[in-house]
């Protein structure tokens, strides 16, 4: 059955929450552009602008430093449901209190405003992405925080287009148009979020500490304690950088490198909304890219994107505009735009490639218990990440004198950089990469049953028939889960796989006659992985086919099963016997390209059999059912 991510926007577990955190970014938006569109009805100068630009960013962003620490600790005691109603309920009464700055014409009360709602985002933080995998499916992960991320990215562009057209269209009537506006949001966001099912707490037994620095230190330290999360929350944390230091620069760019008219935004609105777009774009893909499952090696893909538009962005206005004081129209006729256009798109489009398997990676990774604190340990390093921008911005430019172009020649090998650093700290990274890259390149995989009969949680046994080398890449590319896969040491010796297969954490495997000493070590192994509550594949017939056809399954299934009789899903793989990496045509002594490019494969799961009564016999047969509807 054909699946789509855009199925979760008709369905009550996720589009109230989908609504609000979308309204939630809108309205914070609309408010600080308003704020910009009451200096401008003031008369305000050029000079208290900036003052304005320069601090409201800092207003907003203090509470994160302040409070995350204590928002992650509610976040995981409260029953998340009621914590973002209680939210929402405080984003009405925050601003009822800047609409009564707007009707006053009171800056200073704004700014209090402003502070506030940067408290109110600081709690509303943690819940928003320790949400998803309480209302998502594990193979929907991905799917959902790409529509979160196109969500966020596009109510924020369309946030700061309304509140600066509230001004221009309600002229005299400008500051109470500003105030109703950002009230009824507020209350439209917090009536959906009443409609947003029950949510458990993820510890209601938490006890709430109150200091700030000691309990900031501690969620930081719980949130470095995998590394694959670790590096997944620098990842996280770089596209802030990165995010904010190419957005800081859109005004200034689209007026000296597009040519965009003097005190015009038109041209920097366009520049913005395609960044947006892309980033959009590029969230919505990552679920059809990883074929719903959590696919970090589509982190790589995104990052080297990222660096190759940056880099072609650079070279291809790497001075000032030919001409100036153009409008969109006049833009757009000029040689070159297009250019322009693709790669501020790409660029968008690479970074929400990058973005969503983190985030989707932090949550499948990270207990329930401690998910709500580690995200508020993600957004204190996104808030230093943010503030390092900001300040990397102002040095580049205002004490080395570096042009926008040079910057962004500065941050595309950056980026390049922090990318390789990451990938070689968590070698995981490049290894899903390199099954991504192999596995989508040779086949087209169709998935049947695995949905439904994989757990989403919990030890399992897989058992699966095994006809090429390729087997364990391509039933790690189907499986949402990390899988632990038992193979042949010879096999797991094979230069360059054999790379991958360390980094996969596989269990190289040895018959007793062999290596007896290595096989004592290989069980003990995958009852230590079944105890840990992960996926241990099996391949039970011991060796690759040599004719096609699935040979006896061998004893070694049932002595696993004696020690800690888990679930076993069986599995079966179609049309891989004529393909690369098989023993057709000679056992190797030619390999056979699939007759097909890119030859479609079938991965099939039928339901768990239970432990204690599941045998080499029975798996086998179960197996041989699904491999022989392929005929």
């Amino acid at each position: 059955m054909a699946h789509s991510q855009f199925d979760l926007l008709r369905q009550r577990r996720f589009v109230p929450y989908f609504i609000v955190q979308a309204l939630g970014a809108f309205n914070d938006n609309v408010y600080r552009q308003a704020i910009i569109g009451l200096l401008i009805f003031l008369g305000a100068s050029t000079r208290e602008r900036a003052l304005y630009a320069m601090l409201a960013p800092a207003v907003f962003i203090l509470p994160y430093f302040l409070f995350s620490a204590l928002a992650g600790q509610v976040a995981e005691k409260l029953e998340k449901q009621r914590l973002i109603v209680i939210t929402t309920t405080m984003e009405i009464a925050i601003m009822s209190l800047a609409a009564v700055g707007f009707l006053l014409q009171n800056m200073p009360l704004l700014l209090v405003a402003l502070f506030c709602t940067g408290v109110q985002s600081t709690l509303f933080g943690p819940v928003k992405y320790s949400v998803l995998p309480s209302i998502l499916k594990p193979e929907e992960l991905t799917g959902g925080n790409g529509l979160v991320e196109m969500g966020t990215s596009i109510s924020i562009l369309l946030g700061m287009i309304t509140g600066g057209l509230i001004f221009q269209l309600a002229g005299s009537h400008g500051p109470q148009a500003a105030a109703g506006a950002i009230v009824a949001l507020a209350i439209v966001g917090n009536l959906m979020a009443r409609r947003i099912p029950r949510i458990d707490a993820g510890d209601p037994t938490l006890r709430v500490r109150w200091n700030p620095v000691p309990v900031s230190l501690e969620v930081m330290r719980m949130a470095r304690r995998q590394p694959a999360v670790r590096n997944a929350m620098l990842g996280v944390s770089w596209f802030w950088f990165f995010g904010t230091l190419i957005t800081s620069q859109l005004p200034a760019y689209a007026e000296v490198h597009l040519g965009g008219a003097s005190g015009s935004a038109t041209l920097y609105v366009f520049a913005l909304a395609l960044f947006s777009i892309g980033v959009g774009a590029g969230s919505l893909l990552c679920e059809k890219l990883s074929a719903r499952t959590v696919e970090i090696g589509l982190v790589p893909v995104g990052a080297f994107g990222m660096t190759a538009f940056v880099l072609d962005l650079y070279f291809a206005r790497p001075g000032l505009a030919p001409v100036g004081g153009l409008d969109l129209a006049g833009f757009l006729q000029q040689p070159g735009s297009l250019r322009l256009v693709v790669d501020l798109v790409g660029i968008g489009m690479f970074t929400g490639v990058f973005v969503v398997p983190l985030f989707a990676l932090i949550q499948s990774r990270t207990p329930n218990s401690e998910m709500s604190r580690v995200f508020a340990a993600l957004n204190i390093q996104n808030s230093g990440f943010i503030v390092l921008a900001a300040v990397v911005g102002l040095v580049t430019q205002g004490m080395l004198g570096w042009t926008i172009p040079h910057l962004l020649l500065a941050l595309a090998i950056a980026n390049l950089l922090v990318a390789v650093w990451i990938f070689s700290i968590v070698p995981e990274f490049l290894m899903r990469f390199l099954s991504w890259v192999l596995v989508r390149t040779l086949y087209r995989l169709r998935l049947h049953g695995i949905e439904a009969h994989v757990p989403d949680e919990g030890p399992a046994l897989l058992v699966c028939n095994h006809v090429s080398y390729m087997d364990a890449l391509i039933l790690a590319a189907s499986v949402p889960r990390p899988v632990r896969f038992v193979m042949y040491h010879r096999i797991f010796a094979i230069p360059v796989l054999s790379w991958i297969f360390r980094t996969a954490k596989a269990i190289p495997i040895a018959p007793e006659k062999e290596d007896p000493a290595l096989m004592l070590r290989a069980f003990d192994a995958i009852d230590a992985a079944l105890a840990d509550g992960e996926l241990v594949l099996v391949f039970p017939e011991g060796r690759l086919t040599a004719d096609g056809e699935i040979a006896p399954f061998r004893s070694g299934i049932e002595r696993i099963l004696a020690r800690r009789p888990v679930p076993v899903v069986p599995m079966a793989l179609r049309n891989m016997w004529t393909s690369m990496w098989s023993r057709h045509d000679s056992r190797m002594r030619r390999m056979r390209l699939p007759r097909r490019l890119r030859a479609r494969v079938e991965v099939v799961a039928a339901a768990p059999v239970e432990g204690m009564q599941a045998s080499a016999a029975l798996l086998e047969a179960r197996v041989r059912e699904l491999r022989g509807a392929a005929a």
